[in-house]
């Protein structure tokens, strides 16, 4: 299916491309923008949350399930964009979010009134003691998962902010208000929709309240639901568990088609530090099979903090040590910090994580702006730091919006390493050396070998731990991807002649890896079905 070969692109409308001069983007304005998409090679436009929202958790606090934030567009204007992203060969995702809404919405509004026939469509207690067992996500800010409200005389349920109170599942009302949600942008056109928080359905006492039967279940009669009434729909479970629990939401093949592996990625990052590909190599040996019609998203960094809940502790405080020495830097169990300030500007690294990351079991999902290393400003509020407006030119307003820049909804990075002198779509775009064009071409190079997407994978000992090697195989393709954590040169012997998958070149005996290098190897005479140029790893 369409999914297990993409590559998705991660879009917050308000910070790809203001068509209105407001300071703010907007859905047009990511329209007027999608033939830089298609150019790029990006399969699937997934949008941020574009509903009307009070903005406490960038968008995630919803105030109207079916309706566009007026800043953003219209319904219109959604229905425009999805049809354009058609038109280029493309699919459109949107996020859903279900497991709660914003206190602003109407739903909250009348169900904390006195004698509300809708009380119960949410989670109330006179208690703030139930679901003790249930951990407290957002540990910067929030105390409890429970909320007193003055109106209600009770205390409410949340597992994110206490603007956000969690609906209630077990009432039949509210699972069919979600599905009509649910058919409502199928409707529209969407190809996918990205389940946010789709553990946290249900609470019971006595568990951690993540992960419950009643969750899958209601999965379950969502998938049905999508199958019966449309064709080649997907949903994607963000599911921050354990790849043992993150499986169960594939179910057999008949709950969500995708999910995240979220423990994979810090992983990626701790190698370059230790030098070692150890800890790679153990969650890759960790993680279960899914079903055929299944696949992974895998990623490197999104809108959220570099999350540290799938490690141990030991790990966090190493990644902590290492990536966030500023302790701004550090947002709840996580670090709020863009992948090129990550990797200290260091192409190679981005290179070699990216020589990786197209290559692992999985679907590839990229954050917007990552293709050019945009930089982040971790003193903005919240995660706000790396949400900041797409550098398009390098004027002052970085070519994303006619506003004043004081106008704009958060400023555009200053730090001259990544200002938008330094770092822009159009300069980048007129340069056949930049990073833009490795990445385009990257993207060009794994569209040609769909091994990479639906093939086996087995992992290769190279007696050398700083080397993660594996294997892609299929019936028309064998690829060996060896990379090089080290910051040393290292060699890598051969049992027969291959050639570099990207460039063609030829080795015999044995392979030179640089410091933080990789390469694409298939046998000899494998017949060549790349029509890239550039040499992977360079």
């Amino acid at each position: 299916m369409w999914f297990q070969t993409a590559t998705f692109y991660e879009v917050p409308v308000y910070a790809f491309f203001d068509s209105d001069g407001d300071g703010v983007g907007d859905l047009p304005g990511i329209t007027a923008k999608l033939d830089y998409l298609e150019w790029l090679g990006i399969d699937c436009v997934w949008l941020l949350p574009f509903y009307p929202s009070p903005m406490v958790d960038g968008g995630y606090d919803v105030s109207d399930l079916t309706g566009v934030r007026t800043e953003f567009g219209t319904l219109d204007d959604v229905a425009t964009l999805v049809a354009e992203i058609h038109a280029r060969g493309m699919r459109a995702m949107a996020d859903v979010i279900v497991n709660h809404t914003s206190d602003q919405h109407p739903w909250f509004q009348a169900a904390r009134q006195p004698g509300s026939p809708t009380r119960d469509w949410y989670v109330w207690s006179d208690t703030d003691e139930k679901y003790a067992d249930a951990r407290v996500i957002f540990i910067d800010t929030q105390d409890s998962n429970w909320a007193w409200d003055e109106v209600a005389g009770a205390y409410y349920w949340h597992r994110f902010y206490a603007e956000q109170p969690d609906l209630n599942f077990d009432n039949p009302e509210v699972r069919q208000a979600v599905k009509d949600v649910i058919r409502f942008w199928l409707d529209i056109g969407f190809d996918g929709l990205r389940m946010d928080a789709i553990p946290y359905l249900f609470e019971r006492e006595g568990t951690i309240s993540e992960n419950l039967p009643e969750t899958h279940a209601f999965l379950k009669e969502v998938r049905a639901m999508m199958d019966a009434e449309y064709t080649d729909r997907i949903m994607l479970a963000e599911a921050n568990q354990p790849p043992a629990d993150v499986v169960a939401y594939l179910g057999e093949g008949d709950e969500c088609h995708m999910a995240y592996h979220f423990p994979i990625m810090p992983t990626l990052y701790m190698a370059l530090k230790r030098e070692t590909a150890v800890d790679i190599v153990k969650a890759l040996e960790a993680t279960p099979d899914i079903p055929d019609n299944c696949q992974w998203g895998v990623f490197l960094r999104n809108h959220d903090e570099l999350t540290l809940e799938m490690v141990t502790e030991e790990d966090r405080r190493y990644m902590l040590e290492h990536y966030a020495p500023d302790p701004a830097m550090k947002k709840n169990v996580g670090i709020r910090r863009r992948l090129m300030p990550l990797l200290d500007n260091d192409r190679a690294r981005f290179q070699l994580l990216h020589g990786v990351l197209l290559t692992l079991p999985g679907s590839p999902f990229l954050y917007y702006g990552d293709e050019l290393g945009m930089g982040d400003n971790y003193r903005l509020n919240d995660r706000d730091g790396v949400r900041t407006p797409m550098q398009w030119t390098a004027g002052p307003g970085a070519g994303f919006s006619d506003a004043e820049p004081e106008d704009f909804y958060l400023p555009v990075i200053d730090d001259p390493r990544y200002a938008p002198d330094q770092v822009n779509v159009v300069d980048q775009r007129a340069d056949d050396r930049s990073l833009l064009h490795w990445t385009r071409s990257m993207l060009a190079s794994r569209r040609h070998h769909p091994v990479f997407s639906t093939g086996r994978f087995e992992l290769i000992d190279l007696g050398n731990p700083a080397v993660l090697s594996y294997r892609r195989w299929s019936s028309d393709d064998d690829i060996m991807v060896v990379a090089n954590f080290s910051t040393v040169e290292t060699r890598v012997g051969l049992e027969e002649p291959v050639a570099d998958a990207v460039s063609g070149e030829v080795f015999t005996d044995e392979v030179g890896l640089s410091g933080h290098e990789f390469r694409w190897l298939r046998p000899v005479g494998a017949e060549q079905r790349d029509g890239s140029t550039d040499r992977a790893g360079q």
